[in-house]
């Protein structure tokens, strides 16, 4: 069915919504969509029998934070195809997700919900996880469209952005997810240099005519201001549905504000997202049981745990006495461990018990006691000190939650609450023995702490699995693969942005491409823990670097020896430095990464595939991506600040040449 074999009140009504979650079906005359919250677990409301709204019990997955320290494609695919089924389970159509936005500040309260302070990081993951849903009949819905990375004043604020930034950090991610073909993407709430992203045409034609985006563009829900002017700029459907926003656009239609054309075009995009979800229910199956679905939250979980510091103290060893304290670590409100909005999941499976798993894990003595929970209020001091003094390891579980981290507003600080920073301190003194988990959804400022203790694993918001995840890493059942993937500054003084956001009006993005290691690493700037970092309980050792040309292509590969330590995974990241550039250019640019499991004493081989698109930046001189002739590093290492391997090459005429290698 196209927009023509409809009435023009079918069709402007077509394109504003059924109600908080479904489209107009016209009494079965075209299919209708149910769409549905969100990026870390289906989060489906239902009406119970007094007619309250609850939100029905799903997969608790590991939020994206944890996904992305993941660095692992195969995680990403299983996320989508398990949360697929999730959504068969409740027939729903679309899930509204992933969420792409680059991490420009730590301090923005849906930062758990997103996946990288790097576009090509951000971007591949997102492919594979929208591949992985959409592959199994249910479709995506990319966000939020664009340049949304603060919530403060989110309904209003105009982020200010020159257009390279736009193009190479912001812009750059949904470019890459764009190629898994989603069938719908939903609009940012604020503005974009003055215009609202729901009525921000340029905005939608690139998504559309450079990043081949077939699907629907659907509001973020309240993001509409003006039907007219949003339907006119190439937003498709409005949702939830307005009243208001529907009477006002009929009469908009009336005095010829909008044309026949303008409205046809928005709804024979609705028509064709309706009519592809009807094509995937056709063959919809539930493919995982829950158990199943556990399976893959839990390995998420244990491939997205980074153990940022290991004084020796880990993995621990059997028999040896713990002494756990945080209210983290207990049965209780799974919103401890979770960002709040329209992200929280309400958990299918029970609140895991970290000191009772603990103890199943190593056969000795576990204590448990909760020493300080929500709002400062302090309980079990006593015996938590005295577990610390008494027990050989202290495991203190701290961090923020949904009371912190949250859609609607933004951490106050990058700091832990002064009295989880204060019991970490007490109880280290006690026993310098301690180990830290961090169940926080962004990068936390640790410079209170971090010298007390002998250990930090960040935990993350890891899901309803998350509690058995963190005990391996711990015992070192699973040898710790997790890498950062934003950076952990000394202190949010040192963050570009810090200093920029203050206007509740505008947001000037003065710091332009200079976002997260790109500032950090080009500017020297000591940081706390730097992009792509993440120890091991093995050792691993790079060589043997050889760069292959031919034309506008380039191979690089290299070897990855565990030289020390058990079986592990190493993720190996490929960075471009340019050498004498005509323009501003950041120190180094991540372009490739894998993620490997060697065996103790065994070699991997590594290959990228480069290309003379690698190599280039966004010109606003010919409006266009361009490559300089010139010369490039390329840079091979286990982080940003971790580089092994260099080499040389030359770029002329549209060609790559290789150089020599360098220290």
């Amino acid at each position: 069915m196209t927009a023509k074999e409809l009435s023009v009140e079918e069709k402007l009504r077509l394109i504003c919504g059924q109600d908080s979650w479904h489209t107009v079906d016209f009494d079965g005359k075209i299919p209708g969509v149910c769409m549905s919250d969100g990026p870390v677990g289906l989060r489906k409301v239902a009406v119970n029998e007094k007619g309250e709204w609850y939100d029905q019990p799903s997969v608790a997955y590991p939020a994206l934070h944890v996904l992305a320290n993941s660095w692992s494609r195969e995680c990403a695919r299983e996320m989508g195809e398990a949360l697929a089924d999730d959504c068969k389970e409740k027939n729903v159509d679309i899930l509204l997700a992933p969420g792409v936005n680059v991490k420009r500040n730590p301090l923005n309260g849906r930062n758990f919900e997103y996946l990288s302070e790097d576009p090509l990081l951000a971007g591949t993951l997102a492919y594979e996880y929208i591949d992985g849903l959409q592959s199994k009949g249910v479709g995506a819905c990319l966000k939020h469209y664009y340049v949304n990375n603060l919530e403060y004043n989110r309904l209003d604020q105009s982020s200010e952005v020159d257009e390279r930034t736009l193009r190479e950090i912001y812009l750059k991610s949904f470019e890459l997810a764009c190629e898994a073909k989603p069938i719908s993407a939903m609009c940012a709430y604020n503005r974009i240099n003055g215009v609202f992203a729901s009525e921000n045409e340029k905005g939608f034609r690139i998504l559309r005519e450079e990043f081949g985006f077939d699907g629907a563009v659907i509001s973020d829900w309240g993001a509409v201001h003006d039907r007219t002017a949003c339907a006119k700029a190439g937003l498709d459907l409005e949702m939830p549905y307005s009243e208001g926003n529907y009477n006002k656009l009929v009469a908009d239609y009336k005095a010829g504000k909008i044309a026949d054309e303008e409205v046809d075009a928005c709804a024979d995009r609705v028509l064709k997202l309706a009519e592809r979800c009807e094509e995937m229910r056709r063959t919809r199956k539930v493919e995982r049981t829950v158990e199943e679905r556990f399976a893959v939250a839990r390995k998420i979980a244990e491939e997205g745990i980074v153990l940022l510091k290991n004084d020796g103290i880990l993995p621990l060893e059997k028999g040896q006495s713990i002494a756990v304290s945080g209210d983290f670590a207990a049965p209780g409100d799974s919103a401890k461990i979770a960002g709040g909005g329209s992200a929280l999941v309400q958990w299918r499976g029970e609140r895991f018990d970290l000191a009772k798993i603990l103890g199943e894990k190593l056969g000795g003595e576990v204590r448990y006691a909760r020493a300080f929970w929500e709002r400062g209020l302090i309980c079990d001091a006593r015996k938590a000190m005295t577990d610390a003094a008494e027990c050989d390891v202290n495991v203190i579980c701290a961090g923020t939650g949904a009371g912190i981290e949250t859609e609607g507003r933004d951490r106050e600080d990058m700091r832990l609450p002064k009295w989880e920073e204060e019991s970490i301190r007490r109880l280290a003194e006690i026993n310098p023995n301690t180990v830290v988990v961090l169940f926080a959804g962004s990068a936390v400022d640790v410079s209170a702490w971090e010298d007390c203790v002998a250990g930090i694993v960040l935990a993350g918001f890891c899901g309803e699995r998350g509690g058995e995840a963190v005990t391996e890493i711990l015992t070192g059942e699973v040898n710790p693969s997790g890498k950062l993937s934003e950076t952990f500054p000394c202190c949010f003084e040192d963050v570009p942005a810090s200093s920029t956001d203050n206007d509740p009006c505008v947001a000037r993005y003065e710091e332009g491409i200079d976002v997260g290691y790109r500032y950090y690493d080009t500017y020297g700037f000591e940081v706390a823990y730097p992009f792509g970092f993440g120890l091991s309980y093995s050792e691993f050792a790079y060589s043997g670097l050889k760069v292959k040309t031919s034309g506008d292509k380039a191979e690089v590969s290299f070897s990855v020896k565990n030289v020390a330590g058990p079986a592990g995974k190493e993720v190996s990241q490929l960075y471009i430095r340019p050498i004498a550039s005509y323009v501003h250019r950041p120190e180094k640019e991540l372009k490739g990464f894998v993620k490997q499991e060697i065996a103790p004493g065994k070699t991997a081989k590594v290959k990228f595939a480069l290309t003379l698109k690698d190599f280039a930046y966004y010109s606003t001189a010919v409006d266009g991506w361009r490559t300089d002739d010139g010369l490039y590093e390329i840079l091979v290492g286990a982080s940003s600040r971790d580089i092994w391997l260099q080499a040389l090459v030359k770029i002329e005429g549209g060609k790559i040449s290789f150089v020599k290698e360098t220290d």
